[in-house]
């Protein structure tokens, strides 16, 4: 089978770890290839996320480089083995390919941490605040293209539904649920939304209100995605020319304490209802 032309995010940082892996046993690519029996560029194509490969091999790669971290070997070993087409494939050709490794980010995560300041997390936004949303796009998007991203944030609302979905935890900007995109109504059913969420085991809503001040990150949306073990961790940013996905064990240190800082002031999950109720009496 020829080398994938464009890896996906999870594919690609399957390759990277196994690369850490090769650089800290002290191996060539031609020694690990050799190992293997394989043709010497097999290891770069593999470690470039270029090349699939199988669990069993992930574990044999892991022993030639003398890993001892059993959970890391196994994570990396599920991550070989879900190679399955997602349901976001379907969208493939339709969207940019980073719209599709938001979803399978998601999908994989174990938790996900959210802190926003002006967007709603796509994960909770309505279909009518979504539409809106992409509508306000510069420059303006084709009615078929809003239609086709509106339908897979919509879509991506199911890995809150599955069986064993991964915890949401938000933190939310007074600023974020006082954007009223689409209009008051919009901006009323859209809160409605968030408080029928927050009432999923799975969800957990945290307010912090304007008069909290100022708090790191505050000029930043924030995904921290919760991998089975922390070294696979992955934090996505938005910004207006896609997202930003970083794995660097520094910056994740780092976004866990920025995320820990936004937490502690915000208002507890109970408080945070109260204060949504009170914004959507008052729409």
């Amino acid at each position: 089978m020829p080398p994938r032309s464009a890896p996906t995010e999870r594919q690609r940082r399957l390759g990277a770890e196994l690369r850490k892996l090769r650089v800290a046993a002290g191996m060539t690519t031609e020694h690990a290839a050799a190992l293997l029996d394989v043709p010497r560029t097999n290891v770069p194509n593999m470690e470039s996320g270029r090349s699939g490969i199988s669990a069993e091999r992930v574990r044999t790669l892991a022993g030639n480089y003398s890993c001892t971290d059993q959970a890391l070997v196994e994570a990396l070993a599920a991550m070989a083995v879900g190679r399955e087409k997602g349901w976001w494939e379907a969208y493939r050709g339709q969207l940019r390919d980073d719209f599709l490794d938001i979803a399978e980010m998601e999908w994989h995560a174990t938790r996900l941490r959210i802190a926003v300041t002006v967007h709603l997390p796509g994960l909770l936004q309505t279909e009518d605040h979504a539409r809106a949303v992409f509508e306000a796009v510069i420059p303006r998007l084709p009615s078929d293209d809003v239609d086709v991203r509106v339908a897979h944030r919509i879509d991506r609302h199911q890995v809150l539904t599955r069986p064993s979905p991964p915890v949401l935890d938000v933190i939310l900007h007074e600023a974020a649920l006082r954007v009223e995109f689409g209009g008051p109504a919009v901006a009323r059913r859209q809160l409605e939304h968030l408080l029928r969420m927050s009432e999923r085991e799975n969800v957990i809503l945290r307010v912090i209100p304007f008069k909290a001040g100022g708090f790191p990150g505050a000029g930043q949306s924030v995904v921290y995605a919760e991998a089975a073990v922390r070294r696979l961790d992955t934090v996505e940013l938005d910004s207006t020319h896609g997202p930003e996905f970083i794995d660097d064990e520094a910056q994740l240190a780092k976004y866990r304490a920025q995320l820990d800082a936004a937490q502690a002031l915000a208002l507890a999950p109970p408080a945070s209802r109260d204060f949504v109720h009170t914004l959507t009496r008052d729409l």
